[in-house]
This record gives C-alpha cells, sequence and structure tokens, in this order.
C-alpha cells in the first residue's frame, strides 16, 4: 500500500479514496485537541492535529465500518471491543490510549450518543454486584485463569500489584527489587512489630505473606481463589513458614476474631462501592483498640469519578474485573473517618504503577507463543495486551493513582 498522508481532516473526509465509512469516522475522531493522530486506511493515511501539544499515536484501521458502528453505539467500550475483534490495531497501543486519555473532554459527545447501551451495561454491572457468592464469580473470573499464565509476565514473586522503584532512572531498576521495597513500605506502614498477627485481606499468590513472616510476623491470609490458595500455600510450605501463616479461603466478611494490623495490597478496587463501607467496618471491627491498617489502592481523579461511577461495566468492568469499582481519595478518607480510623499517612506513587505496567506488558508481548501453544488464543491476548496498556495510560496521564494509606483505630 502507498499510504497518502492528506493535510487536514476536511480534506481527508472528501477524499474519494476513502470509503463512506472511514470519512464518518474522521469526522468523528476531528475534535482532537491535544496530539497527534494518524489514521491509516487501506488507500490513504489522514491525521488529526490537536492545538495543543500531547502524544502522538497511530492507528490501523482494518475495518472501518465496524469500528465506526461499535463507537456509535458503545463508545470507549466499543472501541477496546473493535480492537479486540481486529478491527483496528496500533503498534504503540499505550501511547494511543495515553492520546485518547488525554483528549476525554474532546470526545465527550461520542460518550453521550448511545444511551440505550449504556444502560444496557449499566444493567450488567448489576447483574455482577460483590455479594457473598457473587465476590466468588466475580474474583475466580479474574484469578483462576491458571498460575502459569501469570507466572509467564508478573515478577518472579508472582506480585500482582504496582512496584515502587527507589531509582530515578527507573528502567534500570529490577520490578523483582521495587515489589519487594512496596512490601517493606506496607510492612512499615502497618506498625507491625515482630510476633504481632497481621491479617491480609486479599493475599494473592503469597508475597506480602511470605516478606512479613520472614521478618518474624505472623500472618492470616485470605482469598477468593483456589489456584492462587494453592499455590500460596504451596510457596509458604516450601519456605518453611507454615507455623507462621495461615492462609484461607475466605471472605473477608466472614472473617471474625481480632488482630494486631491489617494489610490489603489493591483488593479494595474489586470490592465494588455498594460495599465499600463495609470493607471498612470490617477492618474496624477485626483490629484491636489502637490497632493499624495499611492499604495500597488504585484511585481515580476526583473530577472524573461522577461520569465514571454513573456509567459502571466499562471495558475493565466488563471483561477483566466484574463487580469492581475505583474511589477517590476523598471516599478513603470519609471512609475511614466513617469507620472510627484517622488517617496517619497517604502517599501516591501513580508514575511508579505506569512503568510496573509497561514491565507487564512488556513480558506478555515477549511470551506469545507460549500462550498460543497453551490455549490463550488471539482474541483472548488482544484482551489482556488492550488491559494492560489501557492501565499504563491511565497512569500516565495521571487519571488514575496509586496511594498508600496508613490508617489507626481510634
Amino acid at each position: 500500500m502507498n499510504a497518502e498522508s492528506l493535510a487536514s481532516a476536511l480534506d481527508a473526509s472528501l477524499h474519494p479514496r476513502l470509503s463512506w465509512s472511514a470519512r464518518r469516522l474522521v469526522r468523528l475522531l476531528q475534535p482532537l485537541r491535544r496530539g497527534v493522530l494518524s489514521l491509516v486506511f487501506a488507500d490513504a493515511e489522514v491525521c488529526l492535529y490537536g492545538a495543543r501539544p500531547g502524544p502522538a499515536a497511530t492507528l490501523h484501521v482494518e475495518r472501518p465500518g465496524a469500528l465506526l458502528r461499535r463507537l456509535m453505539w458503545r463508545g470507549d467500550l466499543g472501541f477496546a471491543e473493535a480492537y479486540i475483534a481486529g478491527d483496528w490495531h496500533s503498534e504503540e497501543l499505550a501511547e494511543a490510549l495515553h492520546l485518547f486519555a488525554v483528549n476525554l473532554d474532546a470526545y465527550a459527545d461520542v460518550e453521550r450518543r448511545h444511551g440505550i447501551v449504556r444502560w444496557l451495561t449499566r444493567a450488567q454491572h448489576r447483574l455482577r454486584r460483590n455479594t457473598l457468592r457473587g465476590s466468588r464469580r466475580n474474583i475466580s473470573a479474574h484469578y483462576d485463569l491458571g498460575n502459569d499464565f501469570y507466572a509467564r509476565w508478573l515478577d518472579p514473586g508472582m506480585t500482582y500489584s504496582a512496584g515502587l522503584f527507589t531509582h530515578g532512572d527507573v528502567r534500570s531498576s529490577e520490578l523483582s527489587e521495587a515489589q519487594q521495597h512496596k512490601y517493606q513500605r506496607m510492612l512499615a506502614l502497618s506498625g507491625a512489630r515482630p510476633g504481632q498477627t497481621i491479617l491480609e485481606i486479599g493475599c494473592g499468590w503469597g508475597g506480602f505473606a511470605e516478606y512479613a513472616a520472614q521478618r518474624g510476623h505472623r500472618v492470616i491470609g485470605l482469598t477468593l481463589s483456589r489456584e492462587q490458595l494453592a499455590y500460596a500455600r504451596q510457596r509458604i510450605a516450601a519456605a518453611g513458614l507454615q507455623d507462621l501463616v495461615d492462609l484461607r479461603l475466605c471472605d473477608y466478611r466472614n472473617f471474625h476474631g481480632e488482630v494486631d494490623h491489617i494489610v490489603s495490597i489493591e483488593m479494595f478496587e474489586a470490592v465494588g462501592s455498594e460495599y465499600w463501607e463495609t470493607f471498612f467496618a470490617t477492618m474496624a471491627r477485626c483490629l484491636r483498640p489502637g490497632g493499624q491498617a495499611a492499604l495500597q489502592v488504585i484511585t481515580i481523579d476526583e473530577t472524573l469519578f461522577d461520569t465514571y461511577a454513573s456509567n459502571p461495566g466499562g471495558f475493565i468492568q466488563r471483561y477483566i474485573f466484574p463487580g469492581g469499582m475505583l474511589p477517590t481519595v476523598t471516599h478513603l478518607n470519609a471512609l475511614a473517618a466513617d469507620a472510627g480510623m484517622a488517617v496517619q499517612q497517604l502517599d501516591g506513587f501513580g508514575r511508579d504503577y505506569a512503568e510496573t505496567l509497561v514491565r507487564w506488558r512488556e513480558a506478555f508481548d515477549a511470551d506469545v507463543p507460549w500462550l498460543d501453544a497453551h490455549g490463550y488464543d488471539a482474541r483472548f491476548r488482544r484482551t489482556w495486551r488492550y488491559y494492560l496498556a489501557f492501565c499504563e495510560a491511565g497512569f500516565t496521564s495521571a487519571q488514575l493513582d496509586v496511594v498508600q494509606i496508613a490508617l489507626r483505630k481510634e
């Protein structure tokens, strides 16, 4: 193909080489305000220029009609589904999603055009509420894809949360070191001393439990994933830490007893807004007077929350984390106060999460032959590649942040 770059979107929309669908697609994306978007069609290339500087990205549009229909009917969810279906692709997917993230306000009108579909996705989201039964189903849908799958692209310690990098040049740092530094900081924020008991809500594959037990702490770890539980128990046994670590298949709402400290690393996002108060009330119930908790939580920008919360059932909630909802920092402060817990410290490090996601995505892309050989087909891989790039763009654009928060029961 000899691509032809056209000077303006207006010229491109009238150019005879472009199909009707391609012309409509160009017009739909024309409100770009920041950065540069190149749209490569079968016989022409169209460049859209925002008035302000920003990211630059190229989209190769394989099926303009299908992409247009999905955008018109399903907005940002349709855009994601079009990528999954192969209607478009980009060699710099994270940068493309970053470009759309910083132009969110420019494309707000597109999102307002599909009310009936938004109503349907909201209804689907409500069906995935995190009741006791729903939580087991939702967690299993994400975490029981196979431990070998996650082991291919996570760090050797199987840590599925943001690393905390210590060097200015993060690209020169090892992800495994950043994950250990995160554990070190969470343990310090919890205030736990050797010999005291830590309740970990959402223990994953046992990384933090192993780290804390190696330093003399007792840990009770809760998970709803049978795959994670089996892996974590084997890990703890191999490390000879069975006497210090008690791992359970248990919903946090069903845990009864008092502990000195609580740690929860990126589990709160999966709770669902209907159960936020329940989560904090459970922490307050389980902590002894004066006890401390340390949470690591992904948050969303305050200015975006109302739109986000009023339109649940987006890409992440539909395809990756059913039933979840991100809070704002304001929500976390208010929930803590209502539960009788005082915020001692709160720090954000969203850029570190962007770098963590870069590492995961690079490892994921490098292992396509293994994924293909083990039944993770092209559609599945595109879904997960989009997920990792989508999250990276959220943190790079500062629409998302990740915070560590230290709480004390008053």
